[in-house]
């Protein structure tokens, strides 16, 4: 009787000729995406494409200025971006968090910067191990500093404007509310890059969470597909796993919290299996019973549009996108309030004309210096005292003021005359009106 114990049985691997390389490998379409979405991240802020101004009560969207007091555009931008993240999460899983979400872009960058650190240091070969491992992290947490000072810079200007909030770095304020937002978001972001990193999205994001609850039978996973006994392809290199930047193996099962859905242990295993003349076991899978993602079917189906559910997902985004177009597309880049102050009801001027008091509040929305030009209408001889007319507006600048609206004693018997108050902005194409009411009284004093 033989005392040795018996080696496990190794996988059984049939020789076949190598297959082409496949078609699509995913982490350099996702690296290109993470580019594109980092240069967005920097540049929304600096070219108003999504900005709050929290100071100044200005909301930024898509190159407009928008005031906190309008709702309509806000409540629809809003609403859009909600169910965009929505129906990602119901349609595409977590695709957005591996291939769009800041966190993860940054995280991986992070531990791409820790790796060509220890490369770096490793080059200096007269240095002692330890002396090596600490100039790596050292040369690890400088670049990390400078990237957690731009980043904090970047994040704090979506909520301060940037040219202000730049004045405080260079004179490193820490005193002002401003200024010590941007010293805790760099602290907060530092230690996210060495600490937590990935972690995060396991443990405090409700992203992971939220598409748990949503996903359904045709909700996009990455899905390990093998046969049993005998009948498996897999030859348990274990590549998938140590590819995956979550630390998981998805052979296990393709609803784990931390899948995120990058499709890097795909490449894994096409690149291994090819070689052997198979192609891979991992794919991307409408639902976990279907085989692959079916390159010819329609493209709607392909996009994920796979049930009535989905269409009336696409509906509802195509519902809010119109209705903040149409409230972009409404909205009057100068605001004018006309009203009438009846405090007084009319005063007679030393002149023996008549006045009536009109609150007047003129609202330059827009990025741009402009002039409002204001007249009346139906009231023979009638004008505003203004300083000036038109009256300049710089950019974001109000003009607010309760001004006299003149006019002639008129000998026809009424004591209130109908009037139309006309402003119009330099290059608007129709003036805005309001309708008013002229008192005066019954006979000349």
């Amino acid at each position: 009787m033989s005392t040795q114990a018996e080696a496990p049985s190794r996988p059984r691997v049939e020789r076949l000729p190598p297959l082409p390389p496949q078609d699509t490998v995913y982490r350099p379409i996702r690296k290109r995406i993470h580019l594109a979405f980092f240069l967005a991240f920097v540049a929304a802020p600096f070219t108003n494409l999504m900005r709050f101004d929290i100071p100044h009560q200005r909301f930024y969207f898509a190159g407009q200025e928008l005031w906190i007091s309008e709702f309509a555009i806000i409540f629809f931008a809003l609403m859009f971006l909600m169910f965009v993240i929505a129906a990602s999460a119901i349609i595409h899983g977590r695709i957005y968090c591996s291939y769009a979400c800041p966190q993860m872009i940054f995280s991986e960058w992070s531990q791409s910067v820790e790796r060509w650190a220890a490369r770096v240091a490793q080059k200096w070969k007269s240095a002692a191990p330890k002396a090596r491992q600490l100039a790596a992290r050292g040369l690890f947490y400088a670049v990390l500093l400078v990237a957690s000072v731009f980043l904090a810079f970047v994040f704090t200007s979506y909520f301060v404007e940037p040219k202000d909030l730049l004045g405080r770095l260079l004179h490193v304020d820490l005193v002002t509310v401003g200024g010590i937002t941007g010293a805790t978001t760099t602290l907060i972001t530092f230690l996210d890059f060495t600490l937590v990193r990935q972690k995060f999205c396991t443990t405090v994001c409700p992203y992971g969470y939220i598409q748990g609850m949503l996903q359904d039978k045709h909700t996009l996973l990455v899905a390990y597909q093998d046969g049993t006994g005998d009948a498996k392809d897999c030859i348990e290199c274990k590549k998938c796993v140590r590819v995956c930047e979550m630390g998981i193996d998805i052979r296990t099962s393709p609803y784990q919290i931390e899948c995120i859905h990058c499709g890097d242990c795909i490449d894994a295993c096409e690149d291994v299996l090819r070689k052997l003349g198979k192609p891979g076991l991992i794919h991307y899978a409408w639902g976990e019973t279907t085989k692959a993602v079916a390159a010819k079917e329609a493209w709607y189906r392909r996009w994920g549009f796979r049930d009535a559910k989905r269409v009336v997902i696409l509906l509802i985004l195509a519902f809010y996108l119109t209705g903040l177009a149409m409230a972009l597309s409404l909205r009057r880049p100068v605001l004018v309030a006309i009203n009438p102050d009846r405090a007084t009801l009319f005063k007679v001027l030393e002149d023996g004309r008549i006045a009536n008091l009109i609150r007047l509040k003129l609202a330059n929305r827009t990025g741009k210096a402009t002039q409002v030009r204001l007249w009346v209408e139906g009231l023979p001889g009638a004008d505003l005292a203004l300083p000036g007319n038109p009256i300049p507006l710089q950019p974001g600048e109000t003009f607010e003021r309760t001004v006299e609206l003149r006019a002639p004693f008129l000998q026809d018997g009424q004591d209130v005359h109908p009037i139309r108050i006309l402003a119009q902005a330099y290059g608007a194409r129709k003036a805005d009106i309001e309708e008013l009411t002229f008192i005066t009284p019954l006979k000349r004093k």
